[in-house]
């Protein structure tokens, strides 16, 4: 596979005018996708409603996404937009993203607590301390809740799983590429550290050739998730150095500027299969990897490249997502 570095030698003068050009970039696409009636505006930054337009292409990206991993004979499992708090614990999330996690509470007072949350919210005050956790917990990641649920033991040939769902991460931002709720198709892997790896490495070629074939240019580059605080820096540097994560990242706002990913492929090695106490058939810890297609991130970013009217994009285009 093909992997594409960009090093950059910036001041800070060029980083503050790049970055007004960018901020300016993002809010002429939101502009756009809010004009033209593909997002409506919910009124909190990266929360939108989803029109009909968006969601045709929407559906089609997911289905193309579908036809590509098919020959994996993944086994098919949905879950819902919410975990319980005793799995979220176990992924071990809130050590490396507690700025992105989010919990569900819920009112469980008495008449006399619930007197006391009206009068503050006459008053104007914020009134959510009158509710209490509900251990349940918005799901960041559409993959965690499979892993408590293969068992002790996967089969030393592995077992691979296909996973849409609702992710949602408290990072609110104007930009239409970062959504705080959002949907993720994945290709999760269980198995040995050697077919974890292959899953990850062999699929990318086919990744990026559907996304290719989509009409956007794509490049495939190492990358590193949001780790917080300053062991998060050292967590960041270390999944690069590693090559545990690729990102599939397209210029969705011009060759001017960083391009944004869409998709990735990620080696998780053993994290999970220690966590959650999966083995292989010869007994070592199970090792994990998964293919994730950001669903609104590429709806978006085809809007970006070939208009918000899906009936005039290239020929190529529509018949690669069978629109």
């Amino acid at each position: 596979m093909t992997i594409t570095e960009h090093p950059t030698t910036t001041t800070t003068a060029d980083t503050a005018v790049a970055d007004s050009a960018l901020d300016a970039a993002r809010a002429t696409l939101r502009a756009r996708l809010l004009a033209d009636g593909v997002l409506i505006d919910l009124g909190s930054p990266g929360l939108y409603g989803r029109t009909g337009v968006f969601e045709r292409v929407y559906t089609a990206v997911d289905a193309a996404a579908v036809r590509s991993q098919e020959d994996l004979d993944a086994e098919v499992l949905r879950f819902p937009p919410v975990e319980p708090l005793a799995a979220f614990e176990r992924t071990d999330y809130i050590a490396s993203f507690p700025d992105l996690a989010a919990s569900i509470s819920g009112f469980t007072g008495d008449d006399r607590t619930h007197r006391a949350l009206l009068a503050a919210r006459e008053r104007g005050e914020r009134w959510e301390s009158f509710l209490q956790p509900a251990d349940l917990m918005l799901t960041p990641a559409v993959c965690h809740p499979v892993y408590g649920l293969v068992g002790d033991t996967v089969p030393q040939e592995g077992r691979f799983f296909d996973i849409v769902g609702d992710s949602f991460r408290r990072e609110p931002s104007l930009d239409p590429m970062r959504l705080q709720a959002f949907h993720m198709h994945e290709f999760v892997h269980i198995g040995t550290p050697a077919s974890a790896k292959e899953h990850r490495d062999g699929r990318i070629p086919v990744m990026r050739a559907l996304l290719e074939s989509f009409g956007l240019e794509i490049d495939v580059v190492p990358a590193n998730d949001p780790f917080f605080g300053r062991v998060g820096q050292m967590l960041a540097r270390n999944q690069v150095e590693q090559s545990l994560k690729f990102e599939f990242v397209t210029p969705v706002y011009g060759p001017d500027h960083e391009p944004t990913a869409i998709s990735s492929a990620n080696l998780h090695e053993d994290h999970f299969g220690t966590s959650f106490g999966i083995r292989t058939a010869d007994g070592e810890v199970a090792h994990s990897a998964c293919l994730a297609f950001g669903l609104e991130r590429i709806t978006i970013a085809l809007f970006a490249a070939h208009g918000t009217d899906p009936d005039s994009w290239p020929t190529e285009v529509r018949t690669a997502l069978a629109l």
